[in-house]
């Protein structure tokens, strides 16, 4: 299954962004919260985010490979979503608007392709047969 790579390389990112987090906490001595260190609130919302839009985006993704979607289009989908969160944690990071916007722009274009690639591979002919069909 290709959505496979592609879960498995959004938890690989959630991974290292919650190891940024522990990191920051363990340098400033904070144990929950951010502690009011501004490094550690970014490093939280970027891992936020992350958390927030990715396993939805996921679900979506095998979802369209379980309903016959080409592999292109998980290809298109899954490189979309990944480059999108990359980009919005560099501008997050880096306090570049441009990037933040570009990211989110590419994640949500990701997940409209998927939504509307979902809709139209569903098996709608399981959902709604036909009363004459035997």
């Amino acid at each position: 299954m290709l959505s496979a790579l592609y879960v498995a390389i959004t938890a690989l990112l959630i991974l290292k962004l919650a190891y940024d987090v522990i990191k920051l906490r363990t340098q400033y001595g904070v144990w929950h919260g951010d502690g009011g260190f501004y490094e550690l609130q970014i490093a939280l919302r970027i891992y936020r985010y992350a958390v927030e839009y990715m396993p939805i985006a996921c679900l979506l993704m095998l979802m369209m490979e379980m309903n016959g979607a080409v592999n292109w289009m998980l290809h298109v989908s899954g490189i979309s979503l990944i480059a999108g969160r990359l980009m919005h944690a560099y501008g997050l990071k880096q306090h570049d608007f441009y990037f933040r916007k570009l990211g989110m722009t590419l994640t949500f274009s990701s997940l409209l392709i998927m939504i509307i690639f979902n809709l139209y591979y569903l098996p709608w002919d399981m959902l709604y047969p036909s009363e004459y069909t035997n």
